[in-house]
């Protein structure tokens, strides 16, 4: 059989790279030729999971068999994170309706499959975390970009929905990735309604919840409602490589994400979900590291504009900000290969994060030490006065 013969691919695999991972792969190399890179571009914390999580995993390492767990996780975390929205929100969260999941991305695979058919119309954000439209694209659904921008805060509203009905799903982030805006109380509220009232499933990911600066996060749960939570450890928790995550479900979706998650994933990892379990305890660390990222985030808020990045959005919680660069370029992956390459400056171009307006953009994330912060605001101050 000749190459031309043989099969062709799946046409679900052709969808976009996240470029953020090509950032990556290229600071990577950088660093292997002896160079030095200042890391914005990571989303994830520089800081290990938290010490009793690790001492959780050593403990079952050493004492577990360390089997499959039941597709929806152990029964001690589950029943954990249902209190934690007690504790955290006042929520009352039935254990039965916790799904912990192979991390956000997995909760999110299980939430699509779960809540939408192929050639549904479901709605994303732009800028918005891109793994939500290609994942969607993947399954085949149709994805209608919705555009946001700083006139709301870079969240929808029912205003601006109400042009791209009809939808069968939204999909938000707060607070976001990349802009760091988040929905409030009064806004969750109006959304919630309005899905209800089009029949809209509302899907809300919230695994930024705990890095928070002004207020705190706003779940979208209802115990008698429709909307999907999704949330991590990886975050705020600091436990990106523990691929942990969970999904709050409506009872009407209980059964079909479990069959889901018995058929793609058995389960999640077993020591995994025993640290996550700790991890719960260790509000110290992951309050410390929160006052760092607050730090951080200051740094760049008052150094950016002195590097001629002037047009910030918020950046009420995570650790990203979202700067506007077209007035420096037209082309934002072409800007952030220039500050890599003469500046050792990592950051991420906006094209991962809206397909249309994103040349124009940059993510700068501040998940990492104060010192380079400081340091990449001063490579960046001197550069634009060169430049």
């Amino acid at each position: 059989m000749s190459l031309a013969d043989k099969p062709a691919p799946s046409r679900r695999g052709a969808i976009p790279p996240f470029y953020v991972m090509e950032v990556m792969r290229a600071t990577a190399e950088r660093e292997a030729a002896g160079g030095e890179v200042l890391h914005l571009e990571v989303g994830q914390p520089s800081t290990p999971a938290p010490s009793g999580a690790r001492e959780a995993a050593k403990r079952a390492i050493d004492d577990d068999v360390l089997g499959y767990s039941t597709a929806l996780g152990i029964e001690p975390l589950r029943t954990r994170i249902a209190r934690h929205y007690t504790d955290w929100y006042g929520a009352d969260v039935d254990p039965a309706r916790v799904a912990v999941t192979m991390g956000a991305s997995g909760a999110c695979v299980l939430a699509f499959l779960a809540c939408f058919d192929a050639g549904d119309r479901v709605a994303v954000l732009s800028p918005g975390y891109p793994c939500y439209r290609n994942m969607l694209q993947a399954f085949d659904v149709d994805v209608v970009d919705v555009t946001v921008g700083p006139e709301t805060r870079f969240q929808p509203t029912p205003e601006v929905l109400e042009a791209h009905l009809p939808l069968d799903g939204l999909v938000v982030a707060s607070p976001s990735n990349p802009t760091g805006t988040m929905i409030g109380a009064r806004e969750m509220e109006e959304l919630l309604a309005w899905c209800s009232a089009n029949d809209v499933r509302l899907v809300s990911d919230e695994i930024y919840h705990g890095i928070c600066f002004d207020e705190p996060g706003v779940t979208a749960w209802r115990p008698d409602g429709d909307a999907v939570v999704i949330n991590s450890f990886s975050k705020y928790f600091s436990m990106t490589g523990w691929r942990l995550g969970w999904l709050l479900t409506p009872e009407s979706l209980a059964d079909p994400i479990e069959r889901l998650a018995q058929n793609l994933f058995i389960a999640a990892p077993s020591v995994s979900q025993w640290a996550g379990l700790a991890a719960f305890d260790c509000t110290d660390e992951l309050e410390a590291n929160v006052a760092r990222y607050r730090t951080n985030r200051e740094i760049l808020l008052e150094g950016l504009p002195g590097a001629g990045l002037d047009r910030l959005a918020p950046a009420d919680g995570a650790f990203y900000i979202w700067a506007a660069t077209d007035h420096l370029a037209g082309d934002s992956q072409a800007l952030c290969a220039t500050w890599l390459a003469e500046l050792g400056v990592a950051a991420t171009p906006g094209v991962d994060f809206d397909p249309t307006r994103g040349h124009g953009f940059v993510r700068f994330s501040f998940a990492g030490s104060s010192a380079d912060m400081a340091e990449a605001v001063a490579r960046l101050t001197d550069w634009s006065r060169r430049a």
